[in-house]
């Protein structure tokens, strides 16, 4: 099978050799220090600024959503969250199991946020954070952080961002931003295994989480992270991730950091997207992200019946989508250790299906 969804995406052999051997023991100076440079890097891929940390969830992109509400809000908060997609409306059902007053900015699908749109939904209220999924993944939609920021620097809010699609794919810079927490995981753009999700918190975030006080044991990031001073997890992790997780991002600076990855993510999308003009098939997203193209087939063909014949005649995998989307929309991704030649394979599978 050739691996065209949006996570977990294809890996390449390093990371392979490395799943392929047994999990070795923990609790040493050796995995402390593979951890260390796991933060290390982490937070020079994402821009954070100086004085910030990152912790490491064995839990999926939702696990680290959670923790990051559960540790940076409390019932005397109220939050603005970007509902655009099945990702956002997550932010929101998160935010109602805890408590957390909040505001929904509901936008229709593969639509891009306005600042009308934040306006009509906050005129006269009083908030303390901005909740986004920077790339609402159900969707396809690629959201104007500029714009974002903007708002949030102006109104002084906390802004927590979901970036688990777009990390690596697209540019995003906490600093420069001024974003306080962002989040990703390790399915998708760093090609590994599911199972580790990543949160990086500036320092505004940190107080955030020393000053709360969450009713959870497993999601408390202040255990966390005084267990990652010094390179460990307050509970067993899933260690053979957290070694693949390295491999990639030593990989990834040694050939060129952040810019190199974000632009063969582009190099991959723009060549797809190129080949595919002339097929019945559009682009349903008024912005796109490097890491995903959503299409929405023009001959009335199902979306998920060309999810299903790709996978069975051809060994292809693409994403579907679930509920109303289902037979509307389907992604293909452009994250993983995918080639021109794989995509030429696609292409050539779409047009037999369409034609």
């Amino acid at each position: 099978m050739v691996n065209f969804t949006v996570g977990p995406v294809q890996s390449c052999d390093a990371v392979h050799k490395i799943g392929a051997e047994d999990v070795p023991y923990f609790r040493t100076a050796e995995f402390s220090d593979v951890m260390l440079e796991n933060e290390r890097l982490m937070l020079k891929f994402s821009g954070a600024p100086e004085g910030s940390r990152a912790a490491f969830i064995t839990g999926s992109g939702t696990a680290s959503m959670e923790a990051s509400v559960m540790n940076l809000l409390a019932q005397g908060d109220r939050a603005l969250v970007v509902n655009g997609g099945s990702f956002g409306d997550r932010f929101c059902k998160i935010c109602d199991v805890h408590g957390i007053p909040y505001d929904g900015i509901r936008l229709a699908t593969g639509r891009q946020l306005r600042i009308a749109d934040i306006e009509s939904v906050a005129a006269g209220n009083k908030y303390t954070a901005f909740i986004v999924n920077k790339h609402e993944t159900s969707t396809g939609v690629h959201y104007d952080m500029q714009l974002i920021s903007e708002y949030c620097r102006k109104h002084n809010l906390l802004l927590i961002v979901d970036n688990i699609s777009s990390f690596l794919c697209d540019e995003f810079n906490m600093a420069e931003l001024g974003a306080d927490v962002m989040i990703t995981g390790s399915q998708k753009a760093l090609a590994c295994p599911p199972g580790i999700s990543i949160i990086v918190l500036s320092p505004r975030a940190l107080e955030r989480v020393k000053e709360n006080d969450p009713k959870c044991l497993y999601f408390d990031l202040k255990d966390m992270l005084k267990n990652q001073e010094r390179g460990q997890t307050p509970f067993t992790p899933a260690v053979q991730t957290l070694l693949q997780i390295n491999a990639r991002l030593r990989a990834i600076d040694a050939a060129g950091g952040v810019y190199a990855e974000v632009a063969k993510a582009k190099g991959m999308a723009e060549y797809f997207r190129t080949r595919i003009k002339d097929l019945p098939l559009q682009i349903v997203s008024e912005s796109l992200s490097n890491a995903v193209t959503p299409l929405h087939p023009t001959n009335g063909m199902s979306a998920y019946d060309i999810f299903l014949k790709l996978k069975d005649e051809y060994g292809i995998w693409v994403c579907p989508n679930g509920g109303e989307m289902k037979d509307k929309i389907f992604r293909v991704g452009h994250m993983g250790c995918l080639t021109v030649g794989d995509y030429d394979c696609l292409i050539d599978a779409v047009k037999q299906i369409l034609i």
